[in-house]
């Protein structure tokens, strides 16, 4: 097959979140499974930059600019965008970059230091009406789109309306996935006229949502099949809690939706090959690696170098959606009291940032904060701790948790989304079936938050055979990408047989 991808954020070129490493990375994995893989993304300044400093992550690559122009009308004006593709080897990946100054060439994705774009509406709006066009200019012959949040939504809506009559409509399914529910693309009522789609779909069972476009829920209604980021997230989404106003939508398509657990680069996220690591180390030796790993951390964050105090990692958003509040209030009742060491990689909203910096002066000693991400320290972070937090309100998949998992750093986390579908609780039945991987809680709340700390901490303190076999276990699981792809290879499929049944193919 010949999947195209659309996206607004993929790795090695531009990211914000986790929606950049599944498209810079799921296309590969496919790749590497006998199909052909194209993906579309904004030519931001961010990836003229990149291609500029030749920062690929040492990868092969050679530039093809103009090969195709396409002009909008958008609003009433000629917008014309210039694609340009970079082929990534050895995987053969060819990603089209959208180039249009006016909406693309300026600092940030979605936003900058003042918040969000007024004109996001507008910008991928523009940016999907080339997608379609540019495919049928470059002549691609596919057999999937398969659409990325709601920056893409508008284009399952031109593919199943037959917009323009484009000859790769009649040849290919469509697919959608939902990263994140709560991101939506909802804006004001006439921004319609920016779609270029007639105004009867602006209508509550296809475009509109209360008086306003929204393009994630346009995206849901017109595509073939549905895809999220874990199983247990897409039995969430499906419910009043957690649908943000479109569980109707989606219970009414539960037939075509499906959850996939994201996957890992194990190229990159693996202690064994690591070069971020003072020592690499394996399921063998992970005793003698991750000690080596927390004195040197410990070293270079001025915490006392104490082999045996436990050491509890945190990488994160400071967001409410990660449970931020849950942590603080366990910080401000263990931190005189239990002899752990903290260490925090994050940024975020100021109602979380200024307690923990508070409590970091309070206690130097025992946490060790750091708000500049760095790549390096993340990886340093997973290798040197003995627990990792997670206790998130919402959770659609989670990597750390997973990469957590390689690195024989047990996981704690609340069990929703994808943490509730990968992380199995340590109860007594599944240490001693060597099932358990982490520390699992249902109700959000610091009690139970420590409550699931503490057991972890038990255990590490007074059985090294039973923390042993569950670090083990962990290690030896497998969340590659190959797993993920092979099982969007079946709601391709599925995608495929539905657009059939329907006459459309």
């Amino acid at each position: 097959m010949h999947i195209v991808m659309a996206t607004s954020e993929a790795i090695p070129f531009a990211k914000t979140g986790g929606l950049a490493d599944v498209v810079g990375t799921l296309p590969m994995e496919l790749v590497k499974l006998g199909h052909h893989c194209s993906v579309f993304l904004p030519a931001y300044a961010c990836v003229k930059e990149v291609l500029q400093a030749g920062r690929l992550e040492n990868r092969h690559w050679n530039l093809s600019e103009g090969v195709a122009e396409v002009t909008i009308d958008h609003a009433g004006m000629a917008c014309t965008a210039k694609i340009h593709r970079v082929r990534l080897d050895p995987h053969g990946v060819d990603f089209y970059l959208v180039d249009q100054p006016m909406f693309f060439d300026r600092e940030g994705l979605y936003g900058d230091s003042s918040g969000t774009f007024g004109d996001n509406s507008g910008r991928f709006c523009f940016f999907s009406r080339v997608v379609v066009e540019a495919i049928e200019k470059l002549g691609l012959a596919i057999d999937i789109i398969h659409c990325h949040d709601w920056q893409t939504g508008l284009i399952p809506a031109y593919h199943r309306t037959r917009t323009q009559n484009w000859n790769w409509y009649h040849h290919a399914a469509s697919v959608m996935t939902i990263h994140n529910m709560a991101y939506q693309g909802r804006f004001w009522g006439p921004d319609m006229a920016l779609t270029g789609l007639d105004g009867r779909y602006f209508n509550w069972q296809q475009m509109e949502f209360f008086g306003d476009l929204n393009l994630l829920k346009t995206g849901l209604v017109f595509s073939d099949m549905l895809t999220t980021v874990s199983p247990t997230y897409a039995k969430e989404i499906q419910t009043p809690a957690s649908g943000c106003g479109l569980d109707g939508v989606l219970r009414a398509r539960a037939d075509r939706l499906i959850g996939i657990v994201n996957g890992v680069d194990y190229g990159v996220w693996d202690p064994s090959v690591d070069e971020h690591l003072t020592m690499k180390y394996t399921v063998e030796n992970w005793r003698e690696g991750k000690g080596v790993c927390k004195r040197q951390l410990q070293e270079s964050l001025g915490l006392p170098m104490r082999p045996d105090v436990p050491m509890i990692g945190i990488i994160s958003r400071f967001a409410e959606q990660k449970g931020w509040d849950l942590i603080i209030q366990l910080m401000h009742w263990w931190i005189d009291h239990q002899d752990v060491q903290w260490v925090i990689l994050g940024s975020g909203e100021e109602r979380y940032s200024t307690p923990l910096s508070q409590l970091r002066a309070r206690r130097p000693d025992r946490i060790a904060m750091q708000s500049r991400f760095s790549d390096s320290l993340a990886h340093r972070i997973e290798a040197a701790a003995d627990l990792f937090l997670m206790p998130s309100q919402y959770e659609p998949c989670g990597l750390n948790q997973l990469y957590s998992l390689r690195y024989g750093t047990l996981p704690v986390v609340r069990a929703t989304g994808g943490l509730a579908d990968t992380i199995v609780d340590a109860t007594v039945d599944r240490i001693s079936e060597r099932t358990a991987t982490g520390f699992s809680f249902v109700e959000y709340s610091p009690e139970a938050l420590a409550d699931s700390t503490l057991r972890a901490l038990t255990i590490f303190r007074e059985s090294t055979d039973k923390w042993g076999g569950i670090v083990e276990t962990g290690m030896r699981q497998d969340w590659s990408w190959k797993r993920s792809a092979e099982a969007m290879l079946g709601v391709y499929r599925r995608a495929r047989e539905f657009a059939a049944m329907e006459g459309r193919l």
